[in-house]
């Protein structure tokens, strides 16, 4: 894949414009968007930055977290703390995503979202009010292994680091999870599955696809 260096600036705004242009694939009155990575690609703070963008233009939007959504500790310890296998597909609760998230915003649905649902901290539920997306607003799901489930995206950003990058941005004890990420790029493979890829290594110096042009 052939990638052209970019600011974040330029990207996040060439992102936003075209989801000015995009509509729902299946009708729906609300776009839902990934932004895919590792926790060391900073996927909350490309989130936050699309997010206010998309504001600007006059978009309602709300921020979904991943790590909002994760299993309690009895399911995501069952092998042990530092099980990569589980991390890959027992840690983060995609049925309450479908149910909470995406569910509302389907065509027809109520567009109330719930935000978050599992505090990692206190292993309780978080019990946040619901939060509601006007029609013509925009989901931002942001966090890691967010492509195959289906979820129905209408657009979707994956930050990808190489093997050493990732392993250099990783903090140490966080590494154990690295094979699951090895098994999403073999599995899923992302870059191919994204519309938008963004190679982060430098965060300094990005570098994308340019899916609709260079800007």
């Amino acid at each position: 894949m052939r990638l052209e260096p970019i600011t974040w600036e330029r990207l996040t705004e060439a992102v936003a414009d075209r989801l000015l242009e995009t509509e729902a694939a299946d009708g729906s009155p609300w776009l839902r968007v990934a932004v895919d990575g590792a926790p060391a690609a900073g996927t909350g703070a490309a989130a936050g930055a699309l997010a206010d963008a998309l504001r600007l233009r006059g978009r309602s939007v709300l921020v979904v977290g991943a790590d909002g959504f994760l299993r309690p500790a009895s399911l995501r310890y069952e092998h042990g703390r530092e099980d990569p296998e589980t991390y890959y597909g027992g840690w983060f609760d995609t049925g309450a995503l479908w149910r909470e998230v995406f569910g509302p915003l389907e065509p027809g649905g109520s567009g109330r979202v719930l935000t978050d649902l599992w505090d990692p901290v206190t292993d309780r539920a978080t019990r946040s009010p619901h939060r509601e997306l006007p029609p013509g607003g925009v989901l931002v799901l942001h966090g890691p292994l967010l492509i195959g489930h289906w979820f129905p995206f209408d657009l979707t950003l994956h930050l990808r680091l190489s093997a050493g990058a990732l392993h250099r941005r990783t903090d140490e004890a966080q590494r154990w999870t690295l094979p699951a990420f090895e098994r999403y790029e073999r599995e899923v493979d992302p870059v191919e599955a994204a519309e938008v890829v963004v190679r982060a290594d430098d965060p300094r110096h990005p570098a994308w696809n340019a899916p609709w042009g260079s800007v």
